[in-house]
């Protein structure tokens, strides 16, 4: 064990810590990455699934906004 990795230079050792460090984050980010591409993935397969009626159906949105004609006479 003299190899020097316990003789190692203060510098050289925060060098090494923080590259780590960045290496760990930008591994926690891409596994958050995938695990979102993974949830979007799962969410486009099941869509695959409905019936083509579905896709062509109107927008449940709009069937709860009253339309009203007001008639202006002049």
């Amino acid at each position: 064990m003299s190899d020097g990795y316990f003789n190692e230079k203060p510098g050289r050792a925060l060098r090494s810590w923080a590259l780590y460090q960045m290496l760990a984050g930008a591994g926690w980010g891409a596994v958050f990455t995938v695990a979102i591409a993974a949830i979007l993935l799962a969410i486009w397969g099941v869509s695959l699934l409905l019936p083509a009626a579905s896709k062509e159906a109107p927008s449940p949105y709009n069937s709860s906004i009253e339309v009203v004609e007001r008639v202006v006479t002049v």
